[in-house]
């Protein structure tokens, strides 16, 4: 890892790149088609206007990639939040495919590549920690602008408009939360080459009909090439932030009905709401069968998902997707969650997991839990999770967005047909 210490010698660019004198292919399929729209399909070629974007994976260029974390929250393989983990993997595959990556986030993140970083948190975030860590990020992109020829920006927070950068450069936002979250102005950026891509389905029908779309990109998790052999056990397993949208109180209730032990993992924020939702809902329910073990990195989550007999998924949100969910089927782990957001594509009920209703339908699915395969659920793993595949998708995004393959008139709405 690099930090950034003096200014680079380096002097910026404008992105000017072009691609000219490109053939116009595929004719027939576009067919009631708005000309006002460039159409891109989920593989990256473009069927509309004058333009075909051709094979640029296999091009040798690399790329300058500056990706911009939520400026409260830490990155790294271990990090507690999805959207931290996806930078964090977009990041590494960055830097091992030779390209130069560099990560805008909090002190206390980890890149493989050069990490830009603000000020840590404080222990109590409020509006003023929230505007002052907007500010700081604001500038650290403008630090990396001037001193790298940026080829991309990619925005992961969900105030990611705050800190967008000026004109010039273009701007992927990945939406990694509910769309009724973000500001509505979101969805009519007038700033030029600002794209939003979504990360499930289910996201995507909620975001304003006329929104300006890519593919949607589901999130992946790294696949095991061989799950060593871990013995079951009885507990079952529940992962992720805590706070009061993740209902973690029932996760507990359905444990405790269904005579079950229960290990529930997770990081704490500093977020007064998130404290007293620990403090008043979590702690009185915790006992010698039902424990809380804290946050967990990546190893010791993947024993557990291992030796667990499932993991508990209790979103009271509209989940755009759920890495811990895959991460558990990665490993053999069937998955029990709630019919919110996006759960249900990424739980096969009946095959993969359980889709219930309440804390008692958990309950009784935990002991049916038992008769499902674990190969089954590594096998859904393998064919729709990989952490490759999605890396993959977003690298063809990458050289459209640098090579300026959306590009054209100031204004021009673009949207990948997933």
């Amino acid at each position: 890892m690099e930090l950034l210490g003096q200014r680079a010698d380096v002097v910026a660019v404008s992105h000017q790149t072009r691609l000219q004198n490109v053939d116009m292919a595929g004719k027939d399929r576009l067919d009631n088609v708005d000309a006002d729209w460039v159409l891109v399909d989920a593989e990256g070629f473009f069927e509309g206007q004058s333009q075909m974007l051709p094979d640029l994976q296999g091009r040798s260029e690399h790329l300058t990639v500056l990706n911009v974390a939520y400026p409260l929250a830490p990155v790294g393989p271990d990090a507690a939040g999805g959207a931290e983990q996806v930078l964090s993997r977009l990041d590494e595959a960055l830097t091992q495919a030779g390209h130069r990556s560099l990560v805008v986030a909090c002190a206390g993140s980890v890149a493989a590549g050069t990490l830009l970083a603000i000020p840590a948190p404080p222990a109590q975030i409020d509006d003023l920690a929230r505007a002052a860590a907007q500010i700081a990020c604001r500038q650290r992109v403008a630090e990396a602008l001037a001193n790298w020829p940026i080829d991309l920006v990619h925005l992961h927070g969900i105030d990611f408009d705050r800190y967008l950068p000026p004109e010039g450069v273009p701007a992927l936002a990945t939406l990694h939360l509910p769309p009724s979250w973000y500001d509505p102005a979101i969805f009519r950026a007038s700033r030029p080459g600002t794209y939003l891509n979504c990360v499930s389905t289910t996201q995507r029908r909620a975001c304003p009909a006329d929104a300006p779309l890519l593919a949607t990109i589901p999130n992946g998790v790294p696949i095991p090439d061989i799950t060593p052999p871990h013995a079951r056990r009885h507990f079952a397993l529940a992962l992720g932030r805590i706070c009061p949208e993740k209902g973690f109180h029932l996760a507990l209730e359905a444990a405790k009905i269904a005579g079950s032990p229960l290990l529930l993992g997770g990081a704490i924020f500093g977020y007064p709401a998130h404290q007293d939702y620990f403090r008043e809902m979590i702690l009185p329910r915790l006992d010698r069968e039902r424990r809380f073990v804290g946050p967990l990195g990546v190893g010791r989550k993947r024993r557990l998902f291992s030796a667990s007999r499932c993991l508990l998924v209790p979103s009271l949100a509209p989940e755009t997707s759920s890495l811990v969910a895959m991460e558990a089927l990665a490993q053999g782990t069937p998955v029990i969650a709630f019919r919110n957001g996006a759960l249900p594509e990424i739980v096969e009920h009946g095959r993969t997991g359980f889709i219930v209703s309440d804390a008692r339908q958990m309950a009784a699915a935990i002991s049916e839990s038992a008769r499902l395969s674990a190969e089954a659920c590594r096998d859904a793993a393998r064919r729709r999770f990989s952490a490759s595949l999605m890396v993959s998708r977003y690298f063809k995004i990458y050289r459209a967005l640098a090579a300026d393959c959306l590009g054209g008139p100031a204004g021009l709405r673009c949207r990948m047909v997933g």
